[in-house]
């Protein structure tokens, strides 16, 4: 328990994510009662559908595009010098 707070918590150290070591969840006083494998199964649920931080969308968005842009680059270029052979 953290100093001064009077929650239940679950804290699980396999997320099943590569983006978070482990998470710290407060169980909602009307469900302190409910089994904790049911909480358990239900976080680790929660968290395998958390996706990729939203900082690292923007950077691999980023580099998606140059990549893109630099393939069709090539393929413009590849071209060009075939249709310049004939």
């Amino acid at each position: 328990m953290i100093k001064g707070v009077n929650h239940s918590m679950i804290e699980l150290h396999e997320t099943g994510s590569e983006y978070y070591e482990r998470a710290i969840l407060i169980i909602k006083p009307e469900y302190a009662s409910v089994q904790r494998a049911i909480l358990e199964e239900e976080a680790k649920k929660m968290l395998r559908d958390l996706d990729i931080p939203s900082a690292m969308k923007a950077k691999t968005g980023i580099i998606k595009r140059i990549v893109t842009l630099l393939c069709a680059a090539a393929a413009g270029a590849l071209i060009m010098a075939i249709w310049g052979m004939f």
